[in-house]
């Protein structure tokens, strides 16, 4: 583990696991990087270098009242990447994660890049617009402004039902799978994971993911409560040129945790990054 600091003087978290190719997994809001524990250590045993930082504001890394915004998250992301001469890297990113992902490439391109996975990401955009009309509604994200606000424990509580689909019949999500996502959410400063709804809902990355040029796995389950896949996966994929997509029937948000979803997507996972 690590600590890199940002040209604005912010302190970031960072793990960096087993040598090879470089493999960077982005988080989603509202978690750490502890929330790829299992896809770092599978792709280091398979001989890769597995790396994931603590978005700033997140889990380990410092809290600072500012840049708490897509752009900056993207730029942590390439300061780290810079810092630790990462060459040939196979960018993975979840949810919010996802939308850190598609604006590093948007931003910096892909001169270090050699391929990216976007799992149940934010982009093209998540709010519903004139021009998304797919998207979600501004008042479910007010809602969430408002959870932080009046309980954000019994929030971050009651939100990892829908995130793991542990409220549809037949789930096979733990206790302690939810409980983990109650903790990582605890350990996010208040500001940060406040201002981040608006960085997830309202950035649009329409033009970001038109300049993706290197091979991109789109993986989203049909059943995400959190991100909802209309407005999402398919839409991204008609955008990168060099993309797949792979819909997971029943597959709820946070589905690299959960079984039967974890054991598919850790197989395609190790598929694309070894092809």
């Amino acid at each position: 583990m690590g600590t890199l600091t940002t040209t604005d003087g912010t302190d970031l978290h960072y793990k960096d696991w087993g040598s090879g190719q470089p493999v960077v997994f982005s988080h989603g809001w509202p978690l750490n990087a502890d929330a790829w524990d299992d896809q770092m250590h599978l792709v280091a045993r398979e001989g890769f270098r597995a790396v994931a930082h603590d978005r700033r504001g997140h889990g380990r890394s410092e809290q600072p009242w500012d840049g708490n915004d897509m752009d900056t998250y993207a730029d942590d992301l390439a300061q780290l990447i810079e810092a630790l001469d990462l060459r040939d890297v196979i960018l993975v990113g979840h949810s919010t994660g996802g939308g850190e992902v598609t604006r590093y490439i948007g931003r910096h391109g892909t001169s270090r890049v050699a391929k990216a996975v976007l799992l149940s990401a934010i982009p093209p955009l998540m709010l519903k617009t004139d021009a998304n009309p797919e998207g979600t509604p501004i008042g479910a994200f007010d809602d969430i402004r408002a959870g932080l606000l009046a309980d954000r424990s019994q929030f971050y509580a009651d939100l990892s039902a829908p995130f793991y689909g542990a409220n549809r019949t037949g789930s096979q999500v733990s206790q302690g799978v939810r409980d983990a996502f109650w903790m990582w959410s605890m350990q996010v400063g208040f500001k940060g994971t406040y201002d981040c709804v608006e960085a997830f809902s309202e950035t649009d990355l329409t033009e970001d993911l038109k300049r993706f040029d290197v091979p991109t796995l789109i993986i989203h389950g049909d059943d995400d409560q959190i991100v909802p896949i209309v407005a999402a996966g398919p839409k991204s994929a008609k955008l990168v040129k060099d993309s797949t997509l792979k819909v997971y029937a029943g597959a709820p948000h946070g589905l690299m945790s959960v079984s039967p979803f974890k054991e598919r997507f850790n197989a395609d996972l190790l598929e694309f990054i070894r092809s």
